[in-house]
């Protein structure tokens, strides 16, 4: 089992910056890859970013050059730097980690103002 929590979500202004982290405890050995997914009302969850074990990242187009995934394997950490925000990339946005089966965590909401 691997437990994920995020933090680092809230309220900024278009144009600004935020943080996000997601920690992971439990078998996290078994983890092949993290990634950022988020889900904006009433739409289906995409994915945002990912990062492999061996540090391979993938963006998708509405976030690239803006958004930036990193870990921190001694803190089983991983980052989504978010700058230049839109409101479009207001969602709730959610950690994932990939094993055998895909784990998330309880989801963090990010609200950018126009």
């Amino acid at each position: 089992q691997v437990q994920l929590v995020e933090s680092g979500g809230g309220l900024v202004q278009a144009g600004g910056s935020l943080r996000l982290s997601c920690a992971a405890s439990g078998t996290i050995f078994s983890i092949n890859a993290m990634g950022w997914h988020r889900q904006a009302p009433g739409k289906q969850r995409e994915l945002v970013a990912t990062i492999t074990s061996g540090g391979s990242t993938y963006y998708s187009d509405s976030v690239k050059d803006r958004f930036s995934i990193s870990r921190d394997n001694a803190k089983n950490t991983v980052y989504l730097q978010m700058n230049t925000l839109k409101p479009e990339d207001t969602a709730v946005y959610y950690c994932a980690a990939d094993s055998r089966v895909r784990y998330w965590g309880q989801g963090t909401q990010v609200t950018v103002s126009s």
